[in-house]
């Protein structure tokens, strides 16, 4: 298959004039032209040529219900037409803010953002508002917004990067201020001795320990058994508030996101992307004990669209339907995902190719590599990602679009139908390579 791409041409050298780097955000840098939507619904993405795609982005995560989900679509037009831009309460955000708390076993407590990163650095202050402590320990790998106080060792180069049991933090971007990395700790994921270490090393410094609770921004490395609820343990020692930044893991992989799906209860909690079926949303959720610093006016927390009234009410039609049909939802997530799963390992295995394809299900990571398993960034970037990145351009050629490192997102819209048309669309792109 060649695609028609004259359109999307046109439009990128356009957008090279007038918008830096010719996207709107880095994530969607590509070596050719990138992908210009012109439409989405189900699990299906037009492009501006007319092109059509099977679609496991899903907007990087967010559409688990698929694009444009009608209730959710219906919500936001009827709130359009009420109004869009409040900067005062409304009805809807109590109700969402009562439904997160009943679904999320950490969330006693809601304040809603915009974006995960605001809610991420808003989670920062109260952590060390709440314990008057300036250290935040993070995992090498692992990415918490590309604000500067944590955009720190998300994807370094190994060279740079000390050793892997006691990784150093490696700024993400040029511009970042110094200093920032003075009350950062930077961890290795999955290694229960090196965070030990590092925890009594810190004693009586460390605010909070922040991570992802399964690392969707590295793969899809899910923790060791016994990990988390050991991170827990370490940090209940010390003092030290557990965070999971859940944005992408939030409403995935359970409706209480990957702490039900886990079993481990944190004490902060960060939500975004599907808790809102695509529209802007984010969310700090806690226990009362530490929300309450913001409540009490002790830890600042504001915004203009905090509780956008079109954002809610898109959340309040998603959550509803995560919630009151989760057997549905989840228990077509899981078989999908591992439906195509199987088939995707099959297909390598056929075709002599070294992979690895791993993840809950919902959410998963297919990995050029002759390794059993992928345990922390280091695995990771032992991985063939040149290849990865070669597989993304030969699957869109045959209609089908993943997140170019290899993650692949499912949608509850996704059919049987599409993973066999999926599966034959990578074997044949795995014979190009």
């Amino acid at each position: 298959m060649t695609r028609n791409l004259d359109v999307s041409r046109d439009l990128y050298a356009t957008a090279q004039r007038f918008i830096a780097g010719g996207v709107s955000s880095d994530a969607r840098r590509t070596a050719g032209v990138p992908l210009y939507v012109d439409r989405a619904a189900g699990a299906r993405i037009w492009d501006v040529d007319g092109n059509v795609y099977l679609d496991y982005v899903l907007g990087q995560g967010p559409a688990l219900l698929g694009h444009c989900p009608a209730p959710v679509a219906e919500a936001v037009a009827a709130q359009v037409a009420r109004g869009i831009v409040y900067s005062a309460q409304h009805a809807a955000e109590v109700r969402v803010a009562e439904r997160v708390c009943a679904m999320v076993p950490s969330a006693e407590r809601v304040r809603f953002n915009t974006v995960g990163s605001e809610a991420v650095h808003a989670a920062l202050r109260l952590a060390r508002g709440y314990t008057e402590r300036s250290k935040i320990l993070k995992f090498e790998g692992h990415y918490h917004g590309w604000l500067d106080p944590v955009l720190y060792s998300v994807h370094p180069a190994v060279d740079l990067a000390g050793p892997a049991a006691a990784p150093v933090a490696v700024p993400g971007t040029a511009g970042q201020q110094h200093g920032h990395s003075d009350d950062l700790i930077i961890c290795p994921w999955n290694d229960l001795e090196a965070l030990t270490r590092l925890m009594d090393r810190h004693a009586g410094q460390i605010a909070a320990v922040i991570t992802e609770p399964v690392l969707c921004n590295t793969g899809a490395i899910e923790p060791d058994p016994g990990y988390l609820r050991a991170v827990r343990e370490l940090c209940d020692r010390h003092g030290t508030l557990l965070i999971f930044d859940e944005i992408i893991t939030g409403f995935r992989l359970a409706p209480g996101g990957a702490q039900e799906y886990l079993g481990i209860t944190p004490d902060l909690s960060i939500f975004g992307k599907a808790m809102a079926g695509g529209m802007p949303v984010s969310a700090l959720a806690g226990k009362a004990a530490v929300m309450d610093h913001i409540s009490a006016g002790k830890v600042a927390h504001a915004g203009t669209f905090n509780s956008q009234p079109v954002g809610i009410a898109a959340a309040e039609a998603t959550l509803r339907i995560l919630d009151e049909q989760r057997e549905e939802v989840y228990g077509t997530l899981f078989a999908r995902g591992e439906a195509l799963m199987d088939g995707l390992r099959a297909a390598a295995d056929k075709a002599g190719v070294p992979m690895l394809v791993a993840g809950p299900g919902p959410v998963f990571q297919t990995y050029f590599t002759d390794a059993r398993a992928v345990r922390d960034y280091r695995d990771f970037a032992a991985t063939d990602r040149a290849m990865m990145t070669r597989l993304h351009a030969a699957l869109l050629e045959r209609g089908v679009n993943m997140v170019p490192r290899g993650l692949w997102f499912m949608s509850t819209e996704h059919t049987e139908a599409d993973i066999a048309a999926t599966v034959d669309a990578f074997t044949d792109a795995l014979g190009t390579l």
